[in-house]
């Protein structure tokens, strides 16, 4: 059989490397509600829908008791729709500053193309956050076949399948076995999973890495395949079938 498709994530895949558009919208949202998330309370529910999101962040245990403590009670839906709208604005203000490709991806995709395979892509962006990015992206070379959001799929993002069920369609796939999903995050492994194709965590440049390009750089090679070893054993812990240190592990799993 014949690998016929690779669809990717977008941020902290195959653009804004360390996934950072989303981490600023966050913090600065929860922040005009009196709360300062942490960097991992942030990162941990990356990948999902932004309003499922939110939601995850506001169960936490600390978030949860901070919320209570201000507000004298739980965050109900009602809350997550307010800091869900003033993320959203948030992003859409900064989201075209990260839309630069990471490094290798437009090498890579095009390599792909050459051997024939479609390129197709799924996003925890919203419609309108993705008609911000897709041509600053496609300025700067990038631009697959096809995307999906949470959207175009009645806000049923990951993990479930659909916005990769979606790809498949537009893409007129034959099969789900001869199709590779690559993501950064945990969402984006369960997404892959559960539509049956081969899950593929990246790890530099990742949300669960969680750093610039730049610092990871000034890293030392033992501290560099430290991080690596920690973030491949997250992606191994949820269900992937590979690994890659950078985008360019996927021309060696390609059929």
């Amino acid at each position: 059989m014949k690998t016929e498709a690779v669809i990717f994530d977008w941020a902290g895949t195959t653009v804004d490397y360390g996934c950072f558009a989303p981490v600023g919208a966050f913090i600065k949202a929860f922040e005009e509600f009196g709360i300062t998330p942490t960097v991992d309370e942030v990162r941990a529910p990356m990948g999902m829908l932004k309003w499922n999101h939110i939601n995850e962040m506001l169960k936490g245990e600390r978030i949860s008791a901070e919320w209570e403590r201000i507000y004298g009670r739980r965050a109900t839906n009602e809350d997550v729709d307010k800091v869900y709208d003033k993320s959203e604005k948030a992003i859409l203000h900064i989201v075209s500053e990260y839309a630069e490709p990471k490094p290798y991806v437009i090498e890579v995709v095009s390599k792909l193309r050459e051997r024939g395979i479609k390129i197709g892509s799924t996003t925890g962006y919203t419609d309108e956050m993705m008609n911000i990015v897709v041509p600053k992206a496609k300025e700067f070379g990038y631009s697959p076949d096809c995307w999906f959001s949470p959207n175009s799929v009645s806000n049923m993002g990951r993990p479930y399948p659909y916005m990769i069920f979606e790809n498949l369609k537009r893409l007129e796939i034959s099969s789900v076995e001869n199709v590779i999903k690559i993501g950064d995050t945990i969402s984006d492994i369960k997404e892959g999973k559960n539509a049956g194709v081969i899950s593929v965590g990246v790890i530099e440049g990742s949300s669960l890495m969680a750093m610039s390009e730049e610092e990871f750089n000034s890293l030392s090679d033992n501290e560099k395949t430290e991080i690596r070893n920690a973030v491949r054993e997250k992606f191994i812990a949820a269900g992937a079938d590979y690994v890659i240190d950078d985008i360019r592990g996927v021309l060696d799993l390609v059929k």
